[in-house]
């Protein structure tokens, strides 16, 4: 029995399958998916056993062994194998790279050395201090264990293991093991409370109320929980285990996220004519399983989760598991609630705020099928379910579902490739749809006229046709004009009394967080800039420290400027601390609840802010991109965003799109119950039409002039694109190799005849522009270049930049360049 093994060693040169011989003892447990531990290159490393064969491509005589078979049920399902392949080809990544994207970060073994007594007649040689040391820890022991513990026979080691007195041996050692806790049982054939008790002594009156409250509950109890509440020690609880009046035994105990909630169990909503008409339609395509994908465009308020929740549930009475895919800013309580609200404990969650030990403990619950419905961020895709009846991917326009590192998926290609190898339909939702889904369902719908199956799904009334929240642009140009220097227009400033006034909520948007965007000297004009990166750094009020956003690089805020002495430092732009502060200045005893990345990193946080604005203990919850979402509170009648700019002037030609999306989302959050809801948009450009569509909450205006311009420019969903960045400490020779490997590129295109200018509106064509410096050109001490590639029609882009890849990364050219492949990027910063 061969088993073709892909080893984890993320390089091009080692990234195919490599052949090895299963042992006899595990020819019964070996399948595709396993992991395995193989010598490799004179280590043994993990590995994923991608098939399984009858004879070897290689002489038998020389394959190794498999060392050690690292789960006895695989982590890995045959489709996820094949998954993983494709991932690999289209994102232009290695295989194991791909591989490793599926499974929990607790599955990520790594080596571990171990040391045990060689040859006795060497081990004569050993201090026999060492050797008794060796035998009394089970023979096996960690090296940097035994180097700690001796440090003065370093040497004698050293000597050891060259001469065989000590051998060593590798192992794979996962980072994070099941959780097991020591359980107290009451024995199989118990005696009588009394006649226990008379073999205690009256002296030992702890053990006594141990042994009692155990025979009270009757039933299994962790020893530590036991200890504490009889005050009874552990060693007086194993005392009476030693006689056998109890038993102690190590229970896998899961950790559970939620073991501390309950969640009120709900029921179906009666469904609105257009909810039921898109939930009959989603259902149909579940029965026809041909893997189709629909466009669920609704309005906020307009009743997705319940449409969402009664779909789940029609694919679990067809014995099918579903996976809910949310934006992680999206995955509040409040999500999490309605679903287990709905589904109990066949649901689990997998997001990055769990713990690895609950993230696994999540996953094992998949996989050992207790859970049929799995909800997380981008990352849930790849949950271990074999019968995939439904995906849903709600706010599918979110740039979050895109992973910026390799492999850099997006959850919506993923999704839409798992469900055709289940044949499971797959429903991507959004009040405001990415132009690009917008674009193949509206195809689709023209193509429907002629018969077929439309794939998108209108929803655009609110239920109980309630109406959108009125939106009120103030032009900030006139607020500075009538002498208002504040951050907030009259209009806000009037509009947030108010709400006071009536203990009504309000939500404000900043996309900034921090104190200030950037520090600047008004004497000599010196900005504070991260000295790995060509950016700003940002301050931050409450730790005093001036910090980058992209390396983490931090430094004390100067009292005088760096370059000129001058004492004239000044703080410009506007973050969330800032008005936080200047909230508590215009509105004495305002209570603001603060949301970004700088008040959210402690784990629950996010859960805990949302909690108490939800009991009404805040008046504001003040945040970025995070409060957008998602988040449903009745006493919300107020949304002000401070600053619709900050994304429509980046250098990115979705910068309108995102504006429009974040400024609709937060709209939404307003009146979605029985109160009215108001919108206040605080913006210096009220005349672009972005900003426009979205005070009148008209998506097909905004998309017509969207589309105008990406046609004009020639950008998705016209074309499709890829980008490469490449980085290097010396500029010079960056620069001469981004030319040759666009001058690569280009001779591949021209020798398939692909090589046309998008504009010549050919069906098939390849555009390469560049090598430029990226936006940001500097980034962790690497100057950093691009290239895009733009493409359309049937052509595999990827195919033709590995192709150009190749010198580059496994020749004599490589030159420590290191490249990065984003296909449909969704940021080219």
């Amino acid at each position: 029995m061969i088993a073709k093994v892909i080893v984890d060693v993320p390089s091009r040169q080692t990234d195919r399958p490599f052949d090895y011989e299963v042992p006899e003892s595990m020819s019964g447990w070996l399948e595709v998916g396993s992991r395995v531990g193989v010598p490799f290159g004179g280590r043994v490393l993990q590995g994923f056993v991608i098939g399984i064969a009858d004879s070897a491509s290689v002489d038998r005589t020389r394959l190794k062994m498999v060392a050690e078979l690292l789960d006895p049920v695989p982590p890995l399902l045959p489709d996820m194998i094949e998954l993983s392949q494709w991932m690999s080809e289209k994102y232009c990544c290695s295989w194991t790279q791909a591989l490793q994207a599926m499974i929990p970060a607790a599955l990520k073994g790594k080596e571990e050395r171990q040391i045990a007594l060689g040859d006795e007649d060497a081990a004569d040689q050993l201090p026999s201090e060492i050797a008794e040391w060796i035998r009394g820890a089970g023979g096996l022991v960690k090296l940097e264990a035994l180097i700690a513990r001796y440090p003065e026979h370093l040497r004698t080691v050293k000597h050891a293991l060259r001469s065989g007195a000590l051998a060593q041996q590798s192992s794979i050692k996962d980072r994070l093991s099941v959780k097991k806790v020591l359980t107290v049982f009451l024995p199989d054939a118990a005696p009588t409370l009394e006649q226990a008790l008379e073999q205690v002594p009256a002296r030992a009156a702890k053990q006594r109320d141990a042994l009692m409250m155990m025979y009270e509950r009757a039933e299994a109890t962790p020893l530590q929980e036991l200890a504490q509440q009889s005050g009874a020690s552990s060693a007086s609880i194993k005392a009476l285990a030693d006689k056998e009046l109890l038993v102690i035994r190590e229970v896998e105990r899961d950790r559970d996220p939620y073991k501390d909630r309950d969640f009120a169990r709900t029921r179906p909503l009666p469904l609105m004519d257009g909810q039921r008409e898109v939930f009959s339609r989603i259902i149909e395509a579940m029965a026809e399983e041909q893997g189709r994908t629909m466009l669920l465009h609704g309005v906020t308020g307009s009743g997705k989760t319940e449409v969402y929740l009664q779909s789940i549930q029609y694919c679990l009475d067809q014995e099918k598991q579903a996976i809910v895919l949310v934006p992680e800013i999206s995955l509040t309580p409040q999500m999490v609630e309605r679903f287990k609200g709905r589904f109990g404990d066949a649901v689990a969650v997998l997001h990055s705020r769990l713990s690895s030990g609950e993230r696994f403990d999540e996953w094992r619950k998949i996989r050992s099928k207790k859970a049929q419905v799995a909800i997380g961020a981008r990352s849930a895709i790849f949950a271990p379910f074999e019968r995939i009846g439904l995906i849903i991917i709600d706010e599918e326009h979110e740039s979050s579902y895109k992973q910026e590192e390799s492999p850099k998926y997006h959850a919506r290609d993923v999704a839409v490739r798992r469900a055709k190898q289940h044949g499971a339909a797959v429903v991507l939702g959004s009040a405001t749809p990415s132009l690009e889904s917008f674009a193949a369902a509206s195809r689709s719908a023209a193509q429907a006229a002629a018969g077929g199956p439309s794939a998108l799904l209108p929803m655009p009334e609110r239920v109980g046709g309630r109406p959108m929240p009125e939106v009120e642009v103030v032009d900030m140009r006139e607020e500075l004009r009538a002498g208002n220097r504040s951050m907030f227009s009259r209009k806000l400033h009037s509009a947030l009394l108010e709400r006071l006034e009536r203990g009504e909520q309000s939500v404000l948007l900043l996309n900034r967080r921090g104190y200030s965007t950037f520090v600047m000297c008004r004497s000599c004009g010196h900005t504070a800039t991260c000295p790995h990166c060509d950016i700003s750094l940002t301050f931050h009020q409450k730790s005093r420290v001036l910090r980058c956003h992209y390396c983490g690089h931090a430094e004390g805020a100067p009292a005088t400027c760096p370059s000129c002495e001058s004492e004239h430092i000044r703080y410009f732009g506007t973050g969330t601390q800032r008005v936080e502060e200047e909230l508590a200045k215009l509105y004495p005893g305002i209570r603001v609840i603060r949301m970004d990345v700088d008040t959210t990193s402690e784990k629950h946080a996010h859960e805990r802010l949302l909690k108490r604005f939800g009991d009404r203990e805040a008046d504001v919850l003040l945040g970025t991109q995070m409060v957008a979402k998602g988040l449903d509170f009745p006493y919300v009648t107020l949304v002000g965003v401070i600053a619709a700019d900050t994304s429509l002037h980046l250098p990115d030609f979705r910068a309108a799109e995102k504006t429009f999306q974040l400024l609709t989302q937060v709209a939404g959050r307003a009146g979605r119950h029985e109160l009215e809801g108001e919108v206040v948009i605080q913006t210096y450009t009220p005349e672009h039409y972005a900003i426009e569509t979205a005070r009148h909450h008209d998506y097909a205006a905004f998309v017509a002039e969207e589309l105008r311009h990406r046609s004009m420019m020639g950008y998705p969903p016209y074309c499709r694109l890829v980008l490469v960045t490449m980085s290097h400490e010396q500029l010079p020779l960056l620069a001469s190799v981004g030319e040759q490997f666009a001058g690569e590129l280009r001779e591949l295109a021209r020798h398939e005849g692909l090589l046309v200018p998008l504009t010549s509106g050919m069906p098939r064509a390849v555009e390469v522009l560049g090598p430029v410096a990226s936006p940001i050109a500097r980034m962790k001490d690497r100057y950093r270049f691009q290239c895009v590639i733009k493409y359309r029609g049937s052509i595999d882009a990827s195919a033709l930049v590995r192709r150009a890849l190749r010198p580059f990364t496994e020749g004599p050219q490589q030159k420590g360049i290191l490249f990065s492949v984003d296909v449909d990027p969704q940021v080219i910063l």
